[in-house]
């Protein structure tokens, strides 16, 4: 019996212990939102968003950061979600169960957590000199979605073993080949938890800046890009340029481009979350 209290004991201390660091993180983030808003609400305005970059603060704005940065996650979405969940599958269900397959999947769980600069250098190495790309978007993307890659085939990998392995012997049974059963059986049940894992890594490339900084964005920009090979700067990027300007009023503006950012990341998880409800309805369905 006191074996047993003193079990209850530290489960009731460990289960407080826990609660009180959830609630100080919560705390904290929450006064740090509220810093924001009180900051940056009152720069949010039509301007904000037509204007470019100015050394004059009220007439500053995100208009080249905010395409930049939809040019750059577009690009780097484009990329690495189809080669990272074909990777996924080709893993799971082709490739053999041995020594080799072992190493490249330790190798794939290692590279997830790889500082972001050590990317930034390769996509300088090659993308920008090699390839000959230069410091442009394109550049940018491709080393975003190295960045990324990882995170999507490890997600994508524990989303395609979730499936049934009934799903897939009923698929042989009924006479599908092994292309028709991951194409109309593994896929659609797997897909919501793929989407779970892209949407966790875009939202990551979403606020990388320092792989950016190696590969060409600047902070200043006057234009919207208009191809892949312009140069271009990103919402981040802008908001570290602000930040680190002694007058008040970019620190304010800087408070602006965060919530903007903020409503662009909210924005891709409410569609990415929407489209993934759709398909587990189907499934449940």
């Amino acid at each position: 019996m006191d074996r047993l209290r003193r079990r209850r004991l530290f489960d009731r201390v460990f289960h407080g212990l826990v609660f009180l660091c959830t609630f100080f993180g919560v705390a904290v983030l929450a006064v740090l939102l509220i810093d924001i808003v009180a900051d940056g609400i009152r720069w949010i305005r039509p301007d904000f968003f037509r204007n470019f970059a100015s050394r004059i603060p009220a007439q500053a704005g995100i208009r080249a950061a905010l395409a930049g940065s939809v040019w750059v996650i577009a690009l780097t979405a484009l990329f690495a979600f189809p080669i990272g969940v074909a990777a996924a599958i080709h893993i799971e269900e082709y490739a053999p169960r041995n020594r080799l397959t072992g190493l490249v999947q330790l190798n794939i769980a290692n590279l997830a957590g790889v500082p972001s600069i050590v990317y930034g250098i390769l996509g300088l190495g090659v993308f920008v000199n090699v390839f000959g790309f230069g410091r442009s978007i394109l550049s940018g993307a491709l080393t975003l979605a190295l960045l990324v890659l990882p995170v999507i085939i490890v997600a994508s990998q524990e989303a395609l073993k979730s499936v049934p392995t009934e799903l897939r012997h009923g698929a042989y049974a009924l006479g599908a080949t092994r292309l028709q059963m991951i194409t109309h059986v593994v896929l659609p049940y797997a897909f919501p938890g793929i989407l779970t894992g892209t949407i966790l890594a875009i939202a990551r490339a979403l606020g990388e800046t320092a792989p950016l900084l190696l590969v060409g964005a600047v902070a200043f920009i006057a234009f919207v890009p208009d191809g892949v090979l312009d140069s271009y700067t990103t919402l981040p990027m802008q908001i570290y340029n602000w930040s680190g300007r002694p007058q008040a009023d970019f620190h304010s503006l800087a408070a602006a481009g965060i919530l903007v950012l903020l409503g662009v990341l909210l924005s891709a998880n409410a569609a990415a979350i929407l489209l993934r409800n759709r398909f587990q309805g189907r499934i449940k369905g």
